[in-house]
């Protein structure tokens, strides 16, 4: 079914107008005269972060090349356009060994030659001339282009005359290629392919998917069998999932535009055809499309990837702003949403997560997402911009991990989280235990990054319980979490955090800031086991209020009679009197669960953003 919803995409988007071609990123243009003399090798790369104040990043520019054949462990040279190693016999980094290098300059000669005597174009010729005389002298290149300015993998492509195609382009170059792709009409196998159910003549390597996280430069493959424990039923490597030439080629088309930020439109030459894939950590991405969708749905999917992981309200059009506030847009298109989640490891592709539904139903789950996220934040928003209403995606998987080290989070977990945002599904239960984890370790940090992190954590408990207490089994522990501070929930965690907090603030209040605050030292033991810390905490707090009164700030002595009525409150829902001393603490539940450790964060969270 991926592979069949991919072809489909790319018969959508018209992605393989022709077969025999396909987009890659040609770095280099090699200049000849007529009569094959070298005119000059020009940089056509591009700068990838052009406009955004971030340290320059070549690539090369998207040209429609002859269709490459996938590179095993044999020298292949690929039709006029390749690498340095194939065209020069020069290899970049100098490690290749030189008969190595002279091979694969003959394999892709070869080439060269068989097409010129086949249609004797004029433009091959001049090819062939070049190639002939820098095969007798590589220093007819080097003299002119410092080989050394190049990266390995990056390809080069001829030109002959100023004004002239690439010669790949030429008609009768053209021509020529397809007739050595055509197919040869052999006695059939008896396989059929998966995806269009045609027989199958003979079942080559699955087209290399490029720009995979955690992939290799070069393209991992995303259907494959190198080791017999793969194998069934007799047959042998991609037989056993046999797919055409034609339509795997469809696939793999679609799957690298969904992965290519700007891949380019076959339509109009020049522009890009608009993301669909988001980045969820360094080797996780999840991609997502449709392949029938109105203009409306068309611009919903378009605005998708800054809704997920926009950081400022300026990057989402404004149509669609209203679905970070919990505010459903109206889709009424019936087309179907896919979503494939992958990661690269070890030369092949991992699908982390498939899943398929109505684009309407996704919009719709997707506003319950961030309705869900929805909590008050404590990072104040960077100078000049203003902070989108909710947590973008990456902060959220970041603030799980120590650091917000993204390649320390689990793909699984990533993966699962992005099938409860579109299908309303309960969140990971591993979200609530990893976020307690972090809590606890980074409770007393206060530069922008934890505060960050701290607001991402909070809007991913919210989540989690909220969703979980939708079943009717567990509705019952504990009370709806609010986007603020709730001074009516009754959950023993809930009121536990908004005392700590209310704690923090007294102490302040009394001593300003101080290395080692009761948070930095107590916040974990008390989120667990609230009983043998609160009785110590409040008899502390004794002292911080008679301090705090005698203050010769008048703002302080407000802040601490504030404090102490709060306290009272909040002691008065475990029947605790703070009056006596030391306070009896036989009210404060001995131990909170992982809900109400939860419940902890939250509520000193919010009461202390209320504070």
């Amino acid at each position: 079914m991926i592979l069949q919803a991919l072809r489909q995409l790319a018969l959508a988007e018209n992605l393989v107008e022709d077969p025999d071609f396909e987009y890659k990123p040609v770095s280099w243009r090699i200049n000849l005269a007529t009569d094959g003399t070298l005119v000059d090798i020009e940089d056509v790369r591009r700068d990838r972060n052009e406009g955004t104040g971030r340290k320059p990043k070549l690539e090369g520019r998207a040209t429609v090349v002859p269709r490459q054949a996938i590179r095993t462990r044999n020298d292949a040279a690929c039709f006029l356009v390749d690498k340095a190693e194939y065209v020069f016999g020069i290899d970049p980094t100098g490690k290749r060994a030189v008969d190595k290098l002279l091979a694969r300059a003959a394999l892709f000669r070869q080439q060269i030659a068989a097409c010129h005597e086949a249609t004797r174009d004029e433009a091959i010729g001049a090819v062939l001339s070049f190639l002939g005389t820098v095969a007798e002298d590589p220093d007819t290149v080097t003299a002119k282009f410092d080989i050394s300015q190049t990266l390995p993998n990056d390809l080069f492509a001829f030109r002959v005359g100023l004004d002239s195609p690439l010669v790949h382009l030429g008609p009768a170059v053209k021509e020529y290629w397809k007739g050595q792709r055509k197919q040869v009409s052999a006695e059939q196998s008896g396989l059929q392919c998966l995806i269009s159910g045609e027989p199958v003549a003979e079942v080559g390597l699955f087209p290399l998917i490029k720009r995979v996280p955690g992939g290799t430069s070069s393209g991992v493959a995303l259907v494959s069998f190198n080791a017999k424990a793969f194998e069934s039923y007799g047959l042998k490597g991609n037989d056993n999932a046999p797919i055409s030439r034609t339509a795997a080629e469809e696939a793999a088309t679609a799957l690298n535009r969904l992965l290519d930020p700007a891949y380019p439109d076959p339509q109009n030459p020049g522009t890009a055809l608009a993301r669909r894939s988001v980045r969820l950590s360094a080797d996780t991405i999840v991609c997502f499309w449709t392949t029938a969708a109105d203009g409306s749905s068309r611009d919903f999917l378009d605005s998708l990837p800054d809704l997920l992981e926009g950081e400022n309200e300026e990057s989402v059009a404004p149509v669609y702003r209203s679905v970070w506030r919990g505010e459903e847009v109206e889709l009424n298109d019936p087309a179907a949403f896919y979503a494939l989640t992958l990661s690269g490891t070890q030369g092949r592709v991992v699908v982390r997560d498939w899943f398929e539904t109505a684009l309407a139903e996704a919009a719709a789950n997707l506003t319950h997402h961030f309705r869900d996220l929805a909590v008050v934040r404590h990072a104040r928003p960077k100078k000049g911009s203003e902070p989108p209403p909710t947590v973008p995606l990456r902060w959220l998987m970041q603030s799980l991990v120590a650091e917000g080290q993204s390649e320390r989070v689990p793909a699984s977990l990533e993966a699962a989280f992005v099938r409860a945002a579109f299908t309303h599904s309960p969140y990971p239960f591993q979200i609530l235990q990893r976020a307690l984890v972090r809590a606890r370790v980074e409770s007393g940090r206060s530069e922008w990054a934890d505060l960050a992190r701290r607001d991402a954590r909070a809007a991913l408990l919210k989540a989690v319980l909220n969703r979980r207490r939708r079943d009717p089994q567990i509705a019952a522990r504990y009370s709806e979490v609010y986007r603020a501070m709730n001074p009516n929930n009754n959950s023993p965690g809930y009121n536990l955090g908004m005392l700590m907090a209310v704690l923090e603030r007294l102490q302040l209040a009394a001593l300003g800031d101080v290395n080692s605050s009761i948070v930095d030292r107590y916040f974990s033991a008390a989120s667990a086991t609230p009983r043998t810390v609160f009785v110590r905490l409040l008899r502390s707090s004794q002292h911080h209020a008679r301090k705090a009164a005698d203050s010769d700030q008048q703002y302080e002595r407000a802040a601490a009679w504030r404090c102490r009525r709060l306290i009272d409150y909040l002691c008065e829902q475990f029947d605790v009197d703070v009056k006596r001393y030391p306070p009896k603490a036989t009210g404060f539940p001995p131990h909170l669960d992982l809900e109400q450790q939860g419940l902890f964060v939250l509520g000193y969270h919010q009461m202390r953003y209320w504070l």
